[in-house]
């Protein structure tokens, strides 16, 4: 089959690389523009554009999906299928034009965790399980009819970095799957119910910003859903404190936002239980354990 692959993050790597190894072709990558990154500001490609075109692949970073050329140039390839992974929002126009259809893979159980941050948001909630979902893209964001899911255990000290680089690569093999089944035309639809549905909209700095009176156990997901990017984060003695590890604390009661440091240790009160410090970074510092912290710092 001919394929345009369409897909900016790291997260779709692995499935583009492994649609290489299949015998389709891969007509065209579709990607983000390129734009200023990290703390230097360089404007740099996507991952998956750097990738692309060090497997000499065809690729176009249109800055808009409905810019007339650029769905022109998708016509004349008269693709079979559209496969997407971690990319925008693809208009009508576009996703109706191969004759198999186009299909996504997200990072959550549909119809649970539609949006933005699906990982983040599964950590944040304190879920026990997630996984991945491939679906044929309809009008509203993903809401589609799926067509495969595998599941996957969130483990205890899972965090948003950890979790990404699992769901990526079981994702891979999804997308492969799921392009066994339709070019063999052997799939059951599977109508999203949305009665389950849950939203997983964009982080934002509001919801980064740890508040003391919630739980630690809140608190401690928050965490685990944020690291190590961009980080859950508190202010104290007007600096900003990002923080990367944390554990619940049982067996120590202090009042909600009292911070108790021993040598090696910081522990902050909640509403419900105590969390301790295990892993942050001071503004304009590097990252450090709390007991690394301690000997030049004091949180006090």
């Amino acid at each position: 089959m001919k394929i345009v692959f369409m897909g900016s993050p790291e997260f779709a790597i692995p499935s583009l690389e492994k649609l290489l190894n299949t015998k389709h072709s891969i007509e065209l990558v579709v990607t983000a523009p390129d734009k200023e990154r990290g703390r230097g500001k360089k404007v740099l490609p996507t991952p998956v554009k750097e990738f692309a075109i060090a497997k000499g692949l065809n690729v176009l970073s249109p800055a808009s999906l409905k810019d007339e050329n650029f769905i022109h140039q998708l016509k004349e390839i008269n693709a079979d299928l559209f496969i997407v992974v971690a990319f925008r929002i693809l208009p009508k126009e576009i996703y109706t034009l191969p004759s198999k259809g186009a299909f996504n893979l997200h990072a959550s159980l549909l119809p649970k965790y539609r949006g933005a941050a699906p990982i983040q948001w599964a950590l944040i909630n304190g879920e026990k399980e997630t996984g991945v979902t491939t679906f044929f893209i309809e009008e509203k964001v993903d809401t589609g009819n799926i067509i495969l899911q595998e599941k996957i255990e969130i483990n205890d000290d899972d965090d948003y970095g950890s979790l990404h680089n699992k769901l990526m690569i079981i994702g891979a093999d999804a997308v492969i799957k799921t392009l066994e089944l339709i070019e063999k035309g052997n799939y059951q639809l599977i109508k999203q119910d949305e009665s389950l549905s849950t939203p997983a909209p964009k982080i934002t700095k509001e919801i980064c910003k740890i508040d003391w009176s919630k739980s630690a156990i809140e608190i401690h997901n928050l965490v685990r859903g944020l690291s190590p990017s961009p980080c859950a984060f508190f202010e104290r003695n007007g600096k900003i404190f990002k923080v990367f590890k944390t554990k619940v604390v049982d067996n120590l009661n202090l009042e909600q936002g009292k911070i108790y440091q021993t040598k090696n240790e910081i522990f902050i009160g909640t509403s419900k239980g105590t969390i301790q410090i295990l892993e942050l970074q001071m503004e304009g510092r590097k990252r450090m354990r709390a007991d690394e912290f301690l000997r030049g710092y004091n949180l006090n």
